[in-house]
């Protein structure tokens, strides 16, 4: 009797530790460089609604970087002090953050980089190529333009690897058609409002000169199109170029007033969190987001161990735009 209560006290004691570890939960922190912007809040609402934050696997906290990197930095200094388990960051500065990655690595505090890339890191990084993305969207702007014309480019913040690198993509077309001129260039970070402002006072310097705009993103996008119909100016007048599927974008490219190319915040922020998850969980880990089964032909899984996962730009036409509109609206859970 006594040998039995022993052993059935054994297995209760094994079951209850099973159950504590199937029960562990990660403390995971999400540092995105601000929150202003259609994307970044579109990114961390689909990260919410990942399985393992929905279930409690994941206890989750978002940071605001308020657009600053010494924001940011101090944020990635406060996840590693309170000890979390894994940072999944978008930095707004590219080369600023690389410092604070480096000493919470070197704390063993894992980092995934999402959406933005982080120079001189070896953290993961999921995300779309960005270069792709400008030259995708420069291409389309010389198919409008036949090949010649004045065009302004609205720049996301300086130094962001998503300015510098879709800059690059934009610049690498654009000189292979000598006849189309960049008459202006500038930021307006990543801002409706600043675009739109930014955009008036080029309309009024080239009242006649301006065929039309490069924007580096959805946001920046729809204030250059609010001053351009500011103008009584319409998208045959002076067409727009975006990038990102944000939904007010998609709403106004089945319109053709802008073009645009839909980056996947969805894929991004749980695709991060999917593969922090296989490094603290191990090899048993299988990833829990649908969308490595909407992009199973293009991304592979690779039992989370890739260095780089791209996803592929999705072009926002007539034909997909109400579908589209209604992926980047309604969470998966």
């Amino acid at each position: 009797m006594k040998l039995t209560s022993v052993f059935t006290a054994l297995a209760a004691a094994s079951f209850l530790v099973s159950n504590i570890a199937q029960a562990e939960s990660y403390k995971v922190g999400a540092a995105v460089y601000g929150l202003k912007g259609q994307f970044m809040q579109n990114w961390v609402r689909e990260l919410k609604q990942h399985p393992a934050v929905l279930d409690g696997t994941v206890q989750l906290t978002i940071f605001d970087g308020n657009y600053d990197a010494l924001t940011q930095n101090n944020q990635i200094d406060t996840m590693v002090t309170q000890q979390y388990d894994a940072i999944l960051f978008v930095p707004i500065d590219t080369k600023a953050a690389a410092g604070a990655v480096a000493r919470a690595q070197a704390s063993d505090v894992l980092v995934i980089a999402s959406n933005t890339n982080i120079a001189n890191s070896k953290a993961p990084f999921i995300g779309n190529d960005d270069i792709e993305g400008g030259r995708l969207q420069a291409q389309a702007m010389v198919d409008r333009l036949g090949g010649k014309g004045n065009v302004v480019i609205i720049q996301g913040p300086i130094g962001q690897s998503a300015q510098i690198d879709r800059e690059k993509g934009e610049l690498e077309i654009l000189q292979k058609h000598p006849e189309i001129k960049i008459v202006e260039k500038k930021t307006a970070n990543w801002s409706r409002s600043e675009a739109m402002s930014l955009t008036e006072d080029w309309l009024n310097a080239y009242p006649n000169g301006i065929n039309g705009i490069i924007a580096q993103n959805d946001d920046m996008a729809l204030g250059a199109l609010q001053a351009v119909k500011g103008r009584n100016l319409s998208h045959q007048d002076m067409p727009i170029t975006s990038i990102d599927g944000m939904p007010d974008a998609i709403r106004v490219a089945k319109n053709g007033e802008v073009i645009t190319f839909l980056q996947d915040a969805q894929a991004q922020s749980q695709g991060a969190l999917d593969i922090a998850l296989r490094k603290l969980v191990g090899s048993d880990y299988k990833p829990r987001s649908v969308i490595w089964q909407r992009y199973a032909k293009d991304v592979e899984w690779s039992d989370g161990t890739s260095k780089a996962y791209i996803l592929p730009w999705v072009p926002v036409t007539r034909t997909n735009a109400d579908t589209l509109y209604q992926q980047v609206t309604q969470s998966t859970k």
